[in-house]
């Protein structure tokens, strides 16, 4: 093992105690490995040891010439540790169980009589592809390739923008981020403003689609007592809340002509004045926009002001939709599913692989905020331990060149997309990493020629 990697921890599961024997010398010293003959004892193991790999003899007591304890030891196995890779161990003629197996969660089968390098191989592969989704995991969601609370993603598309936000976080400058419905725009708005100087300041939102036209003056700039109807005390709008921290207007391009007059004012000299007041009220804020819209289309239609226009987008964000995210919509649901799963107490829940094709040939038009919708509700609707095309309620996608998920495949995309993200995490540093991977830079090259993977940005950008 290399630098401060965990320990390799293999519980082997046979009441054959010569067979046990046998299975333990097969490992060398770098490997700790504990032995169970029986349901409780390994259960017990599981409990003590949390194993990355367990191996499973499907035929244990009380029921030695069978499989129906190992399948229910399988199925415990995976509801308390979701994460541990299983190999079953089979007979030779015993094909049908290890398929179904592998069908119920497991990774791997290995058919007996043993043959040590085989075993070992087989329990390697199962150790690493274990590395690679806890690696890929810690990238996705504590160090992943975005770095921004909220954003997950491994595409080269949204780590652009999301680099872009870090960048200009930093300086106090109006920043226009536009992108279709449901792509996450307040998400970044509000990791524009965690990642500012203005952190711990207000972070004030108004959706300027969402509020009639004869309150969104009140609702932006405040109201003096008496200035209409109703108006019985004076009231701060959402400008002065933000002061000192950042005004998020989502949906600008909703907002009337008539107050765009005024935001235009407010946003050249930093003061406002409430309805029905005359005191000028200097404000100090930075200014987030968001539109769905195409604001140069507006302003040729004379339904936006040009001069706004370039006051809002010092910087401009483009966000890109979901179907344009390489490999990310599969990321994002296993994200969810881990998420929805845990608040529902349902943590043994995958998706099978006719759903995870239908993700990934879907077209997402409502993004992210349809997959949210979609996820939850298979989350809740799902009647076995996998979701299905149909829970997603998506059509299922054609499978043309066999299983999207054999375990080759699943390997070659979790190395692919860690490998991807570690180089986008170091800037390109293959030294660096090589270290976050837990390889040599020779390995690394070899892994990056093997996927042709861009090792330096501007390849990355050709």
């Amino acid at each position: 093992m290399q630098g401060n990697a965990e320990a390799r921890r293999l519980l082997i599961i046979e009441d054959d105690p010569g067979l046990q024997s046998q299975m333990r010398w097969c490992f060398d010293g770098s490997t700790e490995v504990t032995v169970a003959e029986d349901r409780e004892e390994a259960m017990a193991a599981l409990r003590r040891c949390e194993p990355q790999v367990v191996t499973l003899d499907l035929g244990l007591p009380p029921d030695p010439g069978g499989a129906s304890e190992g399948f229910r030891l399988l199925e415990d196995i995976l509801g308390l540790a979701p994460a541990t890779k299983v190999i079953v161990v089979t007979g030779r003629e015993d094909r049908e169980n290890a398929v179904r197996a592998v069908g119920m969660g497991a990774a791997d089968f290995y058919q007996k009589p043993l043959d040590s390098d085989i075993l070992n191989f087989v329990v390697s592969r199962a150790f690493r592809l274990h590395e690679l989704e806890r690696e890929n995991e810690r990238l996705a969601v504590g160090h992943n390739g975005a770095r921004l609370k909220g954003i997950i993603a491994s595409s080269p598309q949204m780590i652009a923008t999301c680099r872009t936000i870090e960048k200009i976080a930093p300086a106090d400058v109006t920043t226009l981020i536009t992108g279709e419905t449901g792509t996450g725009k307040e998400v970044l708005a509000r990791a524009l403003h965690d990642l500012s100087p203005r952190l711990n300041k207000p972070f004030a939102a108004i959706n300027c689609a969402a509020i009639p036209e004869n309150l969104l003056e009140s609702e932006l700039f405040g109201h003096e007592k008496g200035a209409f109807t109703g108006a019985s005390q004076s009231k701060q709008g959402k400008v002065e809340m933000a002061h000192g921290g950042t005004l998020f207007l989502d949906e600008i391009g909703d907002m009337p002509l008539s107050l765009q007059v005024k935001m235009l004012r407010f946003l050249q000299e930093r003061v406002i004045e409430r309805v029905g007041g005359v005191r000028s009220i200097p404000v100090d804020v930075r200014v987030v926009a968001a539109t769905h819209q195409d604001l140069e289309t507006l302003i040729r239609n004379q339904q936006f002001r040009e001069d706004l226009y370039y006051r809002l987008s010092e910087i401009t964000v483009p966000v890109p939709p979901l179907r344009a995210r390489e490999g990310d919509a599969v990321l994002i649901a296993q994200s969810l599913l881990r998420e929805f799963a845990g608040q529902m107490n349902r943590t043994t829940l995958t998706f099978s692989e006719d759903a995870l094709r239908a993700v990934r040939a879907y077209n997402w038009p409502g993004n992210v905020r349809e997959m949210i919708n979609k996820v939850k509700r298979a989350t809740i609707m799902a009647e076995g331990k996998r979701i299905t095309a149909a829970d997603l309620e998506l059509d299922a996608a054609d499978d043309s060149t066999g299983s999207a998920l054999n375990l080759r495949q699943v390997r070659e995309e979790a190395e692919r997309r860690a490998i991807t993200q570690a180089l986008l995490c170091a800037d390109y540093n293959m030294a660096q990493a090589a270290r976050l991977l837990g390889v040599t830079r020779p390995t690394l090259y070899n892994l990056t020629d093997k996927y042709s993977i861009a090792t330096s940005v501007a390849q990355g950008v050709q």
